[in-house]
């Protein structure tokens, strides 16, 4: 439902000129009120409901038509002149301080700022700001989040042919402004500015060719990369996550998560070897699959949907130097001999075997509890800058460990938790930053109570069974290989002892009464029979139960686990007699003459 709300002049009273771009904001004094423009600054109560006029005219009220245009005044004729644009002589950007009510800031498209402190009965103009050029527009005016004096201008000449940067800043009402563009490329016109609401001298700008933030109030700038080479028209704060919004010319926008480190960006900091920023207070939570799987799920690709960020703590590391390999830094020295004419001699052979050895220094994050037990160890390759971690709030899983993947363990309980950083290189590990500690904490929507002690007891005798299982399967299957060749090296070689075919026999019946236990009747589910469950699949369903819950351990869960642990004790007992009868078979081969040797 829509409710028309615009102000509507008075009988007699003089049209109002609005622009495209008319500001409109919701005082953050009093939700109910708001504030309006076009030439003049209207306020209502309610919402809307009804407006009064809080100023005069604060335009300059020049005549457009009586505007130079391409050196000219142009035939009310000229093609196009006053169609598809706005009125000239309206306010187009307004801002009510946070932190004092009624104190207003008004700009206009014809160079003026007007400021009124005591809501709209008087007000202050300025008219005149050093080095920028006369009717310049005033494109955007933010009130200070810290100080009632002082407020931050951006300045659009780009009408005139002038696209550079203007940005002044005022620290006493207006009575004075300086600028505050700094070293910001000469080229690219500032259309927005935004206050950190932590730090004063944290600032960001949208400009012409992307965004830019100042850490020291604007006497230097560097530019927010991510961002492609466009014009970023407005930016917004949102307080309670540090996440700065930035809206682009193209109808777009995009989020910077979490920017709180860049106010620990000191000269300080960034000398150090590495630095570890603070981290933030994180939230603990089982993402929900709506549409079946993760993402669009069954849905197909006509359901389009783009991807959250990743869930869990995101770690942030400044890293001061660039840590070369031998290789790298080989071919560094050899670039500046080339470009200086010099001869490039052969490294040696024996420097070159070095080099195949070396490798890339790594940064290991290591988190631990409040015990000081390490909980997981996350690696990145090292790099110069500032590197980004994302732990999802899991330990380190009780899988076999390989050289492709690292797997998950369960979730860790809420409470408190240390990020150190660490860097291998040159075959040595040593501490790289001091250690931070950070609060995890559930999101508090389970509505099934439970033991949190009983869950997290749970889970490790569950960890603790996956380790006797992942390796009876591994010594399963290193036992058949052996079982294989010995019946084939049985069948095949001289003077075997046919007695031990039998036995032979006999072991491959246990292993597959063995196998049925382990992995399932394959032949019986092949022909769509219903089979009962493996001890594999009842492990992993019950660890697939557990690691997306976080709603405690059922009936059904303990049951569950007393099978497994029960199935893997008798089938560990048999298989230790299965390899003790295969190793006797196994010396007797080896007594043979010039026999072959099978592997342990």
């Amino acid at each position: 439902e829509k409710v028309p709300i615009q102000p509507m002049p008075a009988k007699g009273e003089d049209p109002y000129r609005w622009n495209w771009d008319a500001p409109i904001l919701v005082s953050p004094h009093d939700a109910s009120t708001i504030y309006f423009a076009s030439n003049k600054v209207f306020k209502s109560s309610n919402k809307g409901d009804d407006w009064s006029v809080i100023s005069p005219d604060l335009s300059k009220q020049l005549d457009r038509n009586k505007l130079k245009v391409m050196g000219q005044v142009w035939s009310i004729d000229a093609v196009m002149k006053n169609m598809s644009t706005t009125i000239y002589g309206n306010i187009v950007a307004m801002d009510e301080s946070p932190l004092k009510k009624g104190l207003i800031f008004a700009g206009t498209d014809d160079g003026l700022i007007q400021i009124s402190k005591n809501d709209g009965k008087d007000w202050m103009k300025m008219e005149s700001f050093d080095g920028i050029p006369e009717n310049t527009r005033v494109n955007m005016i933010c009130a200070s989040m810290h100080h009632e004096g002082e407020a931050f201008a951006t300045f659009n000449n780009q009408r005139k042919g002038d696209f550079k940067p203007y940005l002044m800043k005022t620290s006493d009402f207006g009575k004075t402004w300086n600028s505050i563009a700094g070293d910001l490329p000469e080229r690219g016109t500032v259309y927005c500015i935004k206050q950190d609401h932590v730090d004063p001298n944290l600032l960001f700008v949208g400009t012409e060719f992307g965004a830019f933030f100042s850490t020291n109030g604007g006497l230097n700038w560097v530019k927010l990369s991510g961002l492609p080479t466009i014009s970023i028209y407005d930016l917004d704060i949102q307080k309670r996550e540090d996440a700065l919004v930035a809206a682009s010319f193209g109808r777009g926008f995009y989020v910077i998560d979490n920017y709180a480190p860049l106010r620990e960006l000191s000269k300080v900091n960034l000398k150090k070897e590495a630095y570890l920023f603070a981290i933030k207070e994180s939230l603990q939570f089982i993402p929900s699959d709506p549409y079946g799987l993760r993402g669009t799920g069954f849905q197909g690709t006509n359901l389009w949907m783009a991807k959250n960020p990743k869930i869990g703590a995101n770690i942030f590391l400044h890293i001061r130097d660039d840590y070369k390999t031998l290789k790298n830094k080989r071919q560094s020295n050899e670039k500046k001999l080339e470009k200086d004419g010099a001869d490039v001699n052969y490294p040696s052979f024996s420097n070159l075997r070095k080099e195949q050895l070396d490798e890339n220094a790594m940064v290991i994050l290591v988190i631990s509890d409040n015990s000081g037990n390490e909980i997981r160890k996350l690696t990145k390759k090292a790099s110069k800058g500032i590197m980004k971690f994302n732990w999802n709030y899991r330990g380190a899983s009780t899988n076999p460990i390989n050289n492709k993947e690292v797997y998950d363990g369960f979730i860790v309980p809420p409470g408190v938790y240390y990020a150190s950083a660490y860097l291998y290189a040159n075959g040595d590990i040593r501490l790289l930053s001091e250690k931070k500690s950070f609060k995890v904490k559930t999101l508090n929507n389970q509505t099934i109570k439970y033991d949190a002690n009983e869950l997290i007891s749970f889970r490790k005798q569950l960890s603790s069974i996956n380790v006797v299982f992942t390796t009876m399967t591994k010594q399963m299957r290193s036992f058949k290989s052996k079982l294989d060749l010995i019946q084939n090296a049985l069948i095949k070689y001289p003077n075997t002892n046919k007695r031990d075919i039998q036995v032979i026999n006999q072991l491959n019946a246990t292993y597959d009464s063995c196998k049925l236990i382990i992995w399932g009747d394959d032949l019986k589910s092949k022909h769509q029979f219903e089979t009962s469950p493996s001890l594999q699949n009842r492990l992993g369903m019950l660890q697939y139960k557990l690691s997306g819950n976080m709603s405690g351990v059922t009936n059904t869960h303990k049951r569950d686990y007393a099978i497994i642990k029960e199935e893997c004790a008798n089938l560990s007992l048999k298989l230790k007699l299965m390899i003790a009868d295969l190793n006797i078979i196994h010396s007797n081969l080896k007594t043979l003459k010039d026999f072959p040797y099978i592997k342990e």
